[in-house]
């Protein structure tokens, strides 16, 4: 049985004992059904049972299932009878993940999800108040926020964009069309993935850097070949829009090169830093990410260029380090 299989079953278990319990004599088809397995799934569980309990071993100490009449009874299983419950901080977690979805726009359903809230938060006590205490900022103000608006009007009513885009790598604003194909907010920011017809592919545009963002009276349905991308691994793939980070390594740091989408490699010229073995480049739309793996590198790395992002790298570690003090 793999991993995965054993984790599912183990999980099974632990639901079926207090469920058969508090259902005794309920029909093998119908337990079956209610976990949404074969009858010779539950009998092989119930048989596993059969040889569980607690620390001792001895018939006394093991958990007394019965199947053999088409009816199911349980017994001698009071240490595990209780549903299992969610700990403070899992709770915690759920709640607010959920109360976070529920203020995103243009969310379907948002009857059902309130509803769900309000009964994680009745079963939790402490951890609804404790959640009540965190919130998570996805929404835009301003300009952002009509831009938002209208992506996801255009989204709806299958229609082309004009935007006005600001490429900050270039400080150059672009006028471009593009077929929406969705918004995304990822580590909060949010995202408009769409096919550019400048650049002939799928581009994904953040929607603080959309200056302006005008419907068309255009289809703007995506042709066949637009892919949407896997944003928690790919929402940095590099575009030729993209800022050039040029990065000197040292050998502790030479993993990066294995795990980075880096555009080139090579040897450390003579007057870089001395201890650096590797100088590489990359492309990147956001430099959030890059200053975020040059703090993780710490001693392991410098910027060469541009002289911006080794000024912000600087500040960022000079804060945190301040916090410490």
């Amino acid at each position: 049985m793999s991993g995965r299989a054993s984790t599912e079953r183990l999980s099974r278990l632990l639901a079926m004992v207090p469920y058969l319990l508090t259902h005794q004599g309920i029909p093998t088809a119908e337990a079956a059904e209610h976990f949404g397995i074969s009858e010779d799934d539950l009998v092989q569980d119930l048989e596993l049972l059969f040889v569980c309990g607690t620390p001792g071993h001895m018939p006394d100490d093991l958990i007394d299932a019965r199947w053999d009449s088409g009816h199911v009874y349980l017994s001698n299983a009071d240490p595990i009878a209780r549903p299992s419950r969610l700990a403070v901080d899992e709770a915690v977690a759920l709640l607010v993940g959920l109360r976070t979805l529920a203020e995103v726009p243009g969310l379907h359903d948002r009857e059902a999800l309130e509803g769900a809230m309000a009964k994680l938060s009745e079963a939790t006590g402490e951890a609804g108040g404790a959640a009540g205490s965190v919130s998570v900022d996805v929404s835009s103000g301003g300009e952002s926020a009509v831009v938002l608006e209208t992506c996801r009007l255009a989204l709806r009513e299958h229609r082309r964009l004009h935007l006005s885009y600001l490429v900050p790598s270039r400080d150059e604003r672009t006028e471009r069309d593009v077929d929406p194909m969705r918004l995304v907010s990822v580590e909060g920011r949010w995202y408009l993935e769409a096919w550019c017809h400048r650049a002939e592919g799928v581009r994904l545009f953040r929607a603080d850097r959309i200056e302006t963002a005008q419907l068309l009276d255009v289809d703007g349905t995506p042709p066949a070949q637009a892919t949407s991308r896997d944003v928690a691994s790919d929402l940095f793939r590099p575009s030729p829009d993209d800022l050039v980070v040029t990065i000197d390594l040292a050998p502790q740091a030479a993993w990066v090169v294995d795990y980075y989408p880096v555009e080139s490699v090579e040897t450390a010229p003579e007057d870089a830093w001395e201890d650096a073995t590797q100088r590489i480049r990359l492309r990147t739309a956001d430099t959030h990410w890059v200053r975020r793996l040059l703090l993780r590198l710490g001693a392991g790395a410098r910027v060469v260029d541009p002289p911006q992002l080794a000024v912000d790298v600087r500040d960022a570690a000079l804060g945190a380090l301040a916090r410490y003090s």
